[in-house]
């Protein structure tokens, strides 16, 4: 539970300077359990199920680590200035429905988060509410939705359950990946279209022409921005980000360093990896987020638990033909097949290991009306 003893920053009236990242209860909180249990019993049962259930608090989503760490940033800048209104305005946008709310309220709480902004849209699609919001990032498991709001001009990322310890909030750690993510997939289709020589060649020649912006451009300045106000005052700051390339440093690291220079974007690390596997440099870092385009860097990722965000852009989701983390939950598949079969009963933390195999209640297409969007199942007499 985060510290009672500091002050709570409530979300500030006049939202034009803040941060907005719109996340789904999903991606804050561990709903698996609940969202079988509604597939195999329906909307009144789940309804019921929840609300019987609302003193019970639940377990932390992929997102979770996330936002703790962003509302503890808030409190240090309110430190700075308290008149600054430029936080991060962490908003839910959920399928779910109002009559099982209480249980994720409960459970925000419980926790000492201070969220305030929520949209439950009782089963219809709750991307529509990103532009009402402002919302600068979306965050969900669903990754339909999350192709949704790219589809209406939102920076979003596809996040995975996280099972890994507890982090510290006290500096909120953000990796992001270069090509697909901070700059556009020019070059990365250069690599997937003709090899690596040729990509070589194509970074040679364009070494001083700026690569144009990725989907998480704008929001990676929005973050520089705020630790700006901590640099310019000289005391420590709350956010360190990094960059985490496969890109090689020596022939490919120059176009890539004089692209963040001509934006002006200041990141404090920057990792050219080579080729080579990023879960090593994940675990020296630990971050709260680390976004990357890759199907195979995400799975590394989640292998490590390391909160991982797949960036639905570019070339490599154009080839994608399977799921993230479908390896990871093959190989503890394997495992727990092996066992004998009165062993092999998940137990609730186990359970919110899996990677979201089963459809889930944010994730149906809303139709029609609430009952038709969540058909109740009838059960065998």
């Amino acid at each position: 539970m985060a510290d009672s003893s500091s002050a709570i920053v409530q979300p500030p009236k006049d939202r034009r300077n803040t941060i907005t990242v719109a996340l789904s209860a999903r991606a804050l909180f561990d709903l698996e359990t609940e969202n079988k249990f509604y597939q195999e019993n329906g909307l009144e049962a789940y309804i019921q199920h929840m609300v019987e259930r609302e003193n019970e608090v639940l377990g932390k989503g992929p997102a979770f680590e996330f936002v703790e760490s962003a509302l503890a940033v808030n409190n240090r800048i309110r430190k700075l200035d308290p008149k600054d209104n430029e936080l991060f305005d962490i908003v839910i946008v959920s399928r779910n429905h109002a009559q099982a709310a209480i249980r994720l309220i409960n459970s925000i709480n419980h926790y000492g988060l201070c969220l305030e902004r929520i949209t439950l849209a009782g089963g219809a699609d709750p991307t529509t509410y990103l532009g009402a919001w402002k919302a600068d990032l979306f965050l969900s498991p669903d990754e339909h939705d999350v192709r949704s709001a790219i589809k209406a001009g939102f920076p979003a990322a596809v996040v995975y359950p996280y099972t890994g310890e507890d982090l510290p909030n006290d500096q909120l750690r953000i990796v992001f990946d270069g090509d697909a993510v901070l700059f556009s997939d020019e070059a990365e289709r250069v690599y997937q279209q003709r090899g690596f020589p040729a990509f070589v060649e194509n970074e040679r020649q364009k070494a001083g022409m700026p690569l144009d912006e990725g989907p998480l451009r704008k929001f990676a300045s929005r973050i520089a921005a705020i630790q700006e106000k901590f640099h310019a005052k000289e005391v420590p700051c709350p956010i360190r980000t990094y960059i985490l390339t496969a890109r090689s440093g020596a022939s490919a690291g120059k176009r890539a360093i004089l692209t963040l220079r001509e934006w002006g974007l200041k990141i404090d690390e920057c990792t050219f990896n080579a080729g080579a596997s990023k879960a090593a440099m994940l675990k020296a870092i630990k971050p709260h987020l680390f976004f990357d385009d890759s199907p195979s860097h995400i799975d590394a990722a989640l292998e490590e638990n390391i909160p991982a965000a797949r960036v639905l852009y570019g070339i490599k989701d154009e080839k994608v033909e399977t799921k993230p983390a479908e390896k990871v939950e093959a190989k503890r598949a394997e495992k727990v097949e092996a066992k004998p079969a009165e062993k092999v009963e998940a137990k609730p933390a186990e359970r919110s290991k899996k990677r979201g195999r089963e459809k889930v209640v944010e994730c149906d297409v809303a139709k029609g009306t609430l009952k038709e969007h969540f058909p109740v199942k009838k059960t065998k007499s």
